[in-house]
């Protein structure tokens, strides 16, 4: 691990990505001279996009939880990015695509927790993540990227940026029985203006959810972040993103534990 980046140059790459999320432009990529060199320095010009918020992190994202996901984006493992409070639209909602250049949304597990998880030196097991889940929902993402070839630009740019983070919902928690689920064989349906339009199962999500989840939390604490009471991971979409236009109607329907919808405006 490199030594950590100039607090001065962290700065200035968070502050050149935000002004593109404010004002929906695109850009080729970081400034040669802001360039993360390793894991740690991306994940500290990301932690910097707090100070752009009133508010902590609603909680965090797993980007590229899928072979065919990380292949799309050209990197050869999962990312963490933060879910800002800003973000968060409500189940139901309007949502105003913009210049959204992704154009996709995505069908999400999301896990709620009860208690903190403070980073520790040895790796927490899926056991003991799951204890301190409080709730489980159902989640649609709705990613976005500030750079005009996100595909082309490589992990740590990409976790600089927030791993592609950008508007989300949260939808009702689902009943408790979900623990006794087995959430990798667990189907999930997108739907599209009243119609089917992929369907897909938990095990898209680095082979079940909640191998996900505590892929997370370990992701966070070995770079010294914790997660917190109350907050939300979304992690990855079960189904193939699903293409979305202006007018669109879209609905996650995950069965006995609930459904979520949202109106692109």
């Amino acid at each position: 691990m490199l030594a950590p980046m100039d607090p001065e140059k962290r700065r200035a790459a968070c502050a050149f990505l935000y002004q593109h999320w404010r004002n929906g432009t695109r850009c080729d990529g970081l400034p040669r001279g802001m360039q993360p060199e390793d894991r740690a320095q991306a994940y500290g010009v990301q932690a910097d996009i707090e100070e752009y918020s009133a508010r902590r992190p609603v909680g965090w994202k797993i980007a590229a939880t899928s072979k065919a996901g990380q292949a799309h984006i050209g990197v050869d493992g999962p990312m963490a990015g933060r879910l800002l409070a800003e973000r968060a639209i409500e189940d139901g909602a309007d949502f105003t695509l913009g210049n959204n250049l992704m154009k996709v949304a995505e069908m999400e597990f999301a896990f709620r927790f009860g208690e903190d998880l403070e980073p520790r030196a040895a790796p927490y097991s899926q056991r003991e993540v799951l204890a301190r889940v409080s709730a489980l929902h159902p989640a649609i993402e709705l990613p976005d990227s500030r750079y005009q070839h996100f595909e082309k630009v490589g992990a740590l740019q990409l976790i600089a940026d927030n791993a592609c983070a950008h508007y989300f919902v949260i939808g009702s928690a689902a009943p408790e029985r979900w623990r006794n689920l087995d959430l990798a064989e667990f189907v999930v349906h997108g739907m599209k203006n009243n119609a089917l339009a992929e369907s897909g199962v938990g095990a898209n999500v680095l082979g079940d959810p909640r191998i996900a989840l505590t892929w997370l939390v370990n992701e966070l604490s070995h770079f010294g972040t914790a997660v917190k009471k109350d907050q939300v991971v979304i992690t990855g979409t079960c189904v193939k993103p699903v293409p979305i236009a202006v007018g669109d109607r879209i609905e996650g329907d995950f069965g006995e534990l609930g459904g979520i919808r949202i109106q692109i405006a």
